[in-house]
């Protein structure tokens, strides 16, 4: 974990805030200077957000306080750079153990659900393992793996939580099936004529695996698409 000092001064505010130093009900948030400044400790807060049980704040507002006074710091450079490099081994090694736990549980629950699911009447498994339902049958021309398609989709979790949607934001996507979208997808989308629509069942290996993909799509999470093809593009 690397942290920059403007990213650390930046932060102190925002966490000492947060455990009572300053109090974030005291600062004022009227000027651009005063909200953009906000707005940086926010995200720089949130960098520092994975190691803030290992963070003393004392020792921590010292060193920045050190710092802006341009005073000789209290312990030596090696000593620091020894203290950093362990601190960020702790806080890496513990978010690694959390993301393995977080994978092995999505995997369990997925492999659970994909069972339940293939079970259900109408439910296609493929060789791959993807699972599809025909809501809404087409009678188009199918795309190949090398085609650009336009379609409408909403994306779920196994929970229901939907973590994107083309009909949210208003208009259909356009990318191609060759490296544009996560496998299962593409998968799906080639078995469909132009005016299907399915539900796809996405295993976690035929969508992001053990990385996941941002905050909302957990490692080894199975995902869970409604496909409307519109159209193969020109």
């Amino acid at each position: 974990m690397r942290i920059g000092y403007h990213g650390a001064l930046l932060s102190a505010v925002l966490l000492v805030s947060a455990c009572g130093g300053t109090g974030s009900g005291s600062a004022k948030l009227d000027t651009d200077d005063q909200k953009a400044s906000y707005g940086i400790g926010l995200q720089m807060g949130r960098n520092l957000a994975p190691a803030k049980n290992h963070l003393d704040m004392k020792a921590f507002m010292k060193g920045i306080e050190d710092a802006v006074a341009e005073r000789d710091p209290a312990i030596g450079q090696d000593e620091v750079q020894s203290a950093l490099q362990a601190f960020s081994k702790t806080v890496t090694d513990e978010q690694q153990q959390a993301q393995a736990a977080s994978g092995e549980k999505n995997k369990a629950e997925g492999e659970a659900y994909l069972a339940q699911n293939a079970a259900k009447e109408g439910v296609h498994t493929t060789e791959s393992g993807l699972q599809y339902e025909v809501l809404t049958q087409g009678d188009g021309p199918v795309p190949t793996a090398d085609d650009k398609v336009r379609v409408h989709y909403k994306g779920t979790l196994i929970d229901g939580k939907q973590f994107d949607s083309s009909y949210d934001r208003g208009e259909p996507a356009v990318f191609s099936l060759s490296g544009g979208v996560i496998k299962g997808f593409a998968e799906a989308v080639e078995l469909m004529p132009v005016g299907s629509k399915y539900r796809v069942v996405i295993p976690s290996d035929l969508a992001y695996g053990e990385q996941g993909a941002g905050g909302d799509i957990g490692p080894n999470a199975t995902l869970i698409f409604e496909i409307e093809l519109l159209g193969i593009e020109k």
